[in-house]
């Protein structure tokens, strides 16, 4: 691990993102050990990776948690974190994205853009992060470049621009003809792919090389005036000016380079870390973080230099059960020392920085102090949660992170009666950490539910349960988290005149209650006359509404999609309370959700599979059984890939019929789309 510091210009902060099984923990172990980080090659299969370091994720062979490491390459540092490839484990990537500058997205040269592959794409489109495409695999049989770069063109709507491309594909995978260089760059088996040898373009490969060649530098041209001048005139564009090109395109995000290899064989990793620090921008390329002053509002806009005052966004925290609260920082302007005390403007609350570590993975090492752009791990933060801001001086916030809501829930006990107090410890540990596992009590059967993006997290944080902190538990059948709304615009009153504890309690509201399009969220109006109502009276009937939406109409499912707008209040000085309007804003929403027509709304699951051709009626009538349908249906070599969507409530034990109907041949994945009108009421728990 590096411990030097080194200019800001010279810094990376780049993420690996992918769908499962694309080979992202395999191209980071390679990263590493080219680096000299690692000195052996760590290994999915036999669970030897570095970057893998949890129990479960060894077992499983995929990637639970991001991990984070330094390493140098050309002179630059580089902060890598390795994200899951899991739809479950979104969060992990969510959160890793929104303090990246840029990213590597690995697709594999057989299934090309997948589901998740989508997912993640889009999340980075959103925090507009500069990105670079490895497509790997290309040993694998039924590999095809050019097949994923029409999935980029179609799929993602992106504009992909051949930067290397391979000589062969499955076992003839020969090497990769680099189209800036114009060499071809062979492997050498002996040195574990450590060097390469550097040769003239094969006869075969100049056709292809001479039409990629083109398209680079037709695109570079439409970037850069100079360039499009010697272009039209035929003259000599050198390898610095295409490389000073493809970085300003990348840092735009005109295009976005290709490079490709077989990660697995140890192909193609050296021009991909070269890509990394040539193509992928520093700290000082991204625009400078704007945080709103707590007071007044103002946007402040700090510049990613040592000599401005300490600002840091917490991006995850992770308990550990013999090393306490680890959370990890990325520092946007100033210095952080180790014992320093900062703000959390969030909590109006002051904390102390124990101490600071570069981490390597779950490996740390003590640090004294770290500068602007730099990600850091510290210990010592007992309140600031993920998405915090951290600070010193004026107290100022930047933008959080949101995540998705969980789809699956499912009961969860302790075998021990003398276990809940540690049980309860540990989920509140758990959902400390992990912003998409939420913890309740379920009112009327007093059950602990546990919700979560999946089966496969819900298991895993089960398993950690059990592992981390001794408590054995029984883990319920997992159901589907629906939602509710309305479908028509309703209006409702609600008076409280009570008195209690020998005060009178008196509040009068009148409110309309709107449904909204899908996935706009609780929208709240205040259309009441001017000054018939305190403001903090309208804040807190606000409040009250937005916790009553927790709790449902008809089946207590949380109420999402609605327009709330106060009409009317009737507050009377001295018999008038908080308490009196609360519960007569609470009664008269209620009121409204009843005679507003509710609607029960469940997951929406968008589905990819890919099945021989020979099972393909078998595999849509299987689907078509669980209410799901095709959309897209698309062949692929000796595959038939169908896309579609089904219910969540109906995708239970999928996996063991989509095996029977193809003799074990065929897969599937499946991510969350969005809500939408259930199927079936009769079927669920409420």
């Amino acid at each position: 691990m590096s411990g030097k510091k080194s200019p800001i210009e010279k810094l990376r902060n780049i993420g690996i993102i992918a769908h499962i099984d694309a080979g992202k923990t395999t191209t980071s172990e390679r990263i590493l050990y080219y680096a000299g980080v690692s000195h052996s090659l760590g290994e999915v299969d036999d669970g030897s990776t570095q970057m893998d370091w949890m129990d479960q994720e060894r077992e499983r062979g995929i990637t639970i948690v991001s991990a984070a490491t330094r390493l140098e390459w050309n002179g630059h540092d580089i902060n890598l974190i390795d994200t899951p490839g899991h739809v479950d484990f979104t969060a992990e990537v969510e959160r890793a994205l929104r303090v990246l500058d840029g990213s590597v997205v690995v697709l594999c040269a057989v299934g090309g853009v997948e589901p998740q592959s989508e997912m993640v794409w889009h999340q980075a489109t959103r925090y507009q992060i500069p990105r670079i495409i490895f497509v790997n695999k290309m040993d694998r049989l039924g590999a095809s470049f050019e097949s994923v770069l029409d999935d980029v063109r179609n799929k993602l709507a992106a504009t992909p621009v051949v930067v290397n491309f391979p000589v062969g594909t499955e076992s003839d995978f020969q090497g990769i003809v680099d189209v800036v260089r114009g060499k071809f760059l062979v492997w050498n088996n002996e040195t574990k792919g450590a060097e390469y040898d550097v040769e003239e373009i094969p006869d075969s490969e100049r056709d292809r090389y001479e039409e990629y060649r083109g398209e680079l530098l037709e695109a570079i041209a439409g970037e850069d005036e100079e360039i499009l001048q010697k272009y039209l005139e035929n003259e000599e564009i050198t390898e610095e000016e295409i490389h000073a090109a493809l970085r300003k395109a990348t840092l735009k995000r005109s295009f976005f380079p290709v490079f490709s290899g077989a990660s697995l064989r140890n192909i193609g990793i050296q021009p991909l870390l070269d890509a990394i620090v040539e193509y992928l921008p520093s700290p000082l390329d991204i625009p400078s973080p704007v945080a709103v002053a707590v007071k007044g509002e103002e946007r402040i806009v700090r510049e990613p230099k040592n000599n401005q005052p300490f600002l840091g966004l917490v991006f995850k925290t992770q308990t550990q059960r013999d090393r306490g609260r680890t959370s990890y920082v990325r520092i946007y302007s100033g210095k952080v020392t180790e014992g320093m005390t900062v703000e959390v403007p969030r909590l109006g609350e002051k904390e102390r920085l124990a101490r600071l570590f570069r981490m390597h993975a779950d490996k740390r090492k003590n640090l004294k102090e770290a500068v602007a752009g730099d990600i850091v791990a510290v210990t010592g933060l007992k309140l600031a949660a993920t998405g915090d801001t951290l600070c010193e001086g004026e107290p100022v916030l930047l933008e959080g992170i949101e995540f998705p809501k969980p789809v699956v829930s499912a009961a969860l006990e302790a075998k021990s009666s003398g276990d809940e107090e540690k049980l309860q410890t540990a989920l509140n540990k758990l959902s400390d950490d992990d912003p998409t596992f939420r913890v309740r009590m379920d009112e009327n059967t007093g059950q602990t539910l546990i919700s979560g993006m999946g089966e496969l997290h819900l298991d895993i944080l089960a398993q950690r349960i059990r592992r981390e902190f001794n408590v054995e538990i029984r883990l319920g059948r997992p159901q589907v988290t629906y939602r509710e709304t309305i479908s028509k615009d309703v209006a409702a009153e609600a008076e409280y005149d009570r008195f209690t504890g020998g005060n009178e309690n008196f509040a009068k509201v009148s409110l309309t209650v709107s449904p909204l399009g899908r996935d706009e969220g609780i929208q709240f109006a205040d259309k009441s006359p001017a000054e018939q109502l305190p403001p903090e009276i309208v804040a807190l009937i606000e409040r009250a509404i937005r916790e009553a939406t927790e709790s449902g109409i008809q089946y207590g499912y949380p109420v999402v999609d609605v327009k709330v707008t106060l009409q009317s209040g009737v507050y009377e000085e001295g018999r008038s309370t908080e308490l009196a309007f609360r519960n007569a804003a609470i009664a008269a929403f209620r009121d409204a959700c009843r005679h507003g027509e509710p609607v029960l709304l469940e997951p929406i699951m968008s589905l990819e599979i890919v099945t021989p051709k020979e099972f393909l009626g078998g595999v849509m009538n299987g689907l078509a059984q669980r209410h799901g349908r095709v959309t897209a249906n698309e062949p692929r070599d000796s595959v038939q890939v169908l896309r579609g969507e089904a219910p969540l409530s109906q995708m239970f034990g999928y996996a063991t019929d989509l095996r029977s109907a193809s003799q074990g041949r065929a897969t599937y994945s499946m991510i969350f789309s969005h809500f939408d009108t259930a199927v079936r009421t009769d079927q669920f728990v409420g």
